[in-house]
C-alpha cells in the first residue's frame, strides 16, 4: 500500500486518545512524511537569537537532508539560508556556529555576502553573471529573542504566534543574553516520544528527583492533587503579577500549537537543587527573583522556561526514524560573569541531569514500540491531556487534504 494511503488509513481509525500505531514511531517512509507535512511546512525554533549578537556570526541547524545556516548581516538583520553552496552543492559553513566577515565556500572558494549574494566566483568565463545565483534562502522571522524558521513556499501565519508570546518573553531580557552553556543529546527515539514524554509530568514523580525539587507534578489551583499549600501560592503569585501588569495568564493557539503561561514554582525562586537563583545578575533587569517560570511550547520542536535569573531553550530536531537530537542553552544576562555570578554546574544540574533521565524514559519507549507485542494505549485525561493536544494537532496535520495534494515545495532566492 502506498504510504500516503496507508497512514491517511491509519489516522482515520486510530482509536481517540489513545497512542499512535507503531508505524508512526519508527517507519521510515512514515518519517519522510512527517518530514514533509510538519517540518518543511512548519514554523521551527531554530536557536537564541544571542548565538549570533553581531554582524557575520553564524549557527547551523539541519531538518532532514536540508542544511540550514542562521546568519545575521551587516545590516543587523537575522537571516536564514540554505547552507548549500550555488556552485556544486558543498556545505557552506561547517560546525555548529563561527563568526565570519563572508560566506566563503570551502570547496571552490566561492564568496558571498552575508545577505547570500555572491560576490565571487573564480575563473567562470565572461558570460557568468553572479546576479543569478545567490543562495536560497527560508523565510526568517525573530520575537523576543529567539530566531524562528519556515522552509515551506508560502510560510503559515507567524504573527498571531508573536503577539501571544513576546509581552511574556520581553521582560527576560532574551536579546541580552548569552549562552552559558550548551548540552546536545542524541536520543534513539522517533521525534514525536521525545515531544510527548515533555508534554506529560505522569512520569516525573518516578524518574525526576531534581526536577521536582522545584517544579510541581500539577500547576492548576483547581486541581484537587494540588497541595493546598502551593494553590495558595498560585492565587497569591497571579495577583502579585496582574498589580505589577507581568503577564501570566495561560494561552493557548486554538489549534494547540503553542502555549505560554507563566507559574510559581512549587518550592524555591529558581530550577536549581536547592531553589537559589543560580545567576547572581536577573535578566533583563527584572527587579524580583521570585517570578516563578514562563513555560513556552511551539510545536513541533520547542519547549522553554524563562525564569528571573535564567532562561532555558530546548529545541528538537528529528535525526532519523528512530533518533532525535535535543539541544538545551542555558542563557544568563550578558553581563553576568561565569565564576562571579554563576558556576555552570549549579546551574545546569536540574535539566542536565532532567534531560538525562528523558533520553533513557524515551529509548526505552522506542524499544517497547518496536515490539510485535505493542499497540496503542490510552492517555490519562486527568494528567496526559498535553499528550492528548499534541497528537491531535500532529494527526490533523498529517490528515489534512491540503497536505496530501499540494505540489512539491518551491524555494525561495536570498
Amino acid at each position: 500500500m502506498d504510504p500516503r494511503t496507508r497512514l491517511a488509513d491509519l489516522l482515520a481509525h486510530r482509536r481517540p486518545d489513545y497512542s499512535l500505531p507503531q508505524a508512526f514511531y519508527g517507519d521510515a517512509e512514515f518519517h519522510q512524511l512527517d518530514l514533509d507535512r510538519i517540518w518543511r511546512r512548519s514554523w521551527l525554533f531554530a536557536g537564541p537569537e544571542c548565538l549570533i549578537p553581531a554582524a557575520g556570526d553564524w549557527f547551523t541547524m539541519d531538518v532532514g537532508a536540508d542544511a540550514l545556516l542562521m546568519v545575521r548581516g551587516a545590516d543587523g538583520e537575522v537571516r536564514a539560508l540554505y547552507n548549500t553552496c550555488r556552485h556544486r552543492g558543498s556545505r557552506l559553513c561547517t560546525g555548529d556556529k563561527g563568526k565570519a566577515a563572508k560566506l566563503v565556500c570551502p570547496y571552490h572558494q566561492w564568496t558571498y555576502d552575508l545577505d547570500g549574494r555572491l560576490l565571487f566566483a573564480r575563473d567562470m568565463g565572461p558570460g557568468f553573471d553572479p546576479a543569478a545565483f545567490p543562495l536560497k534562502s527560508v523565510h526568517c522571522r525573530t520575537v523576543g529573542g529567539y530566531v524562528y524558521v519556515c522552509m515551506a513556499d508560502q510560510a503559515p501565519d507567524f504573527d498571531a504566534f508573536a503577539r501571544m508570546v513576546e509581552p511574556y518573553m520581553l521582560p527576560h531580557g532574551l536579546r541580552d543574553a548569552k549562552v552559558a552553556f550548551t548540552q546536545s543529546l542524541v536520543e534513539r527515539a522517533n521525534w514525536k516520544l521525545v515531544i510527548e514524554n515533555n508534554r506529560e509530568c505522569y512520569h516525573c514523580s518516578g524518574n525526576h528527583p531534581e526536577l521536582l525539587r522545584t517544579l510541581s507534578e500539577y500547576d492548576s489551583s483547581d486541581d484537587p492533587r494540588v497541595h493546598p499549600a502551593f494553590a495558595e501560592r498560585i492565587r497569591q503569585k497571579a495577583a502579585q503579577w496582574d498589580s505589577e501588569k507581568l503577564p501570566h495568564v495561560s494561552q493557548n493557539a486554538p489549534d494547540k500549537r503553542y502555549r505560554i503561561v507563566r507559574l510559581p514554582l512549587a518550592r524555591g525562586e529558581s530550577m536549581t537543587m536547592d531553589g537559589l537563583p543560580a545567576v547572581g545578575k536577573r535578566m533583563g533587569g527584572l527587579q524580583q527573583s521570585d517570578l516563578g517560570s514562563v513555560r513556552m511550547l511551539s510545536l513541533p520542536n520547542s519547549w522553554n522556561h524563562l525564569q528571573a535569573d535564567h532562561a532555558i531553550a530546548f529545541r528538537v530536531l528529528p535525526l532519523g526514524p528512530q533518533e532525535t537530537r535535543v539541544t538545551t542553552w542555558w542563557l544568563v544576562d550578558k553581563n553576568a560573569r561565569e565564576g562571579v555570578d554563576y558556576d555552570v554546574e549549579r546551574l545546569t544540574k536540574v535539566w542536565s541531569e532532567t534531560n538525562k533521565q528523558d533520553r533513557t524514559l524515551a529509548e526505552n519507549n522506542q524499544l517497547g514500540i518496536n515490539s510485535r507485542a505493542y499497540e496503542p494505549g490510552p492517555y490519562s485525561p486527568l494528567i496526559e491531556f498535553g499528550v492528548q493536544n499534541f497528537i491531535d494537532w500532529y494527526s490533523t496535520e498529517m490528515a489534512s487534504v491540503d497536505a496530501a495534494v499540494r505540489p512539491p515545495m518551491g524555494l525561495r532566492v536570498a
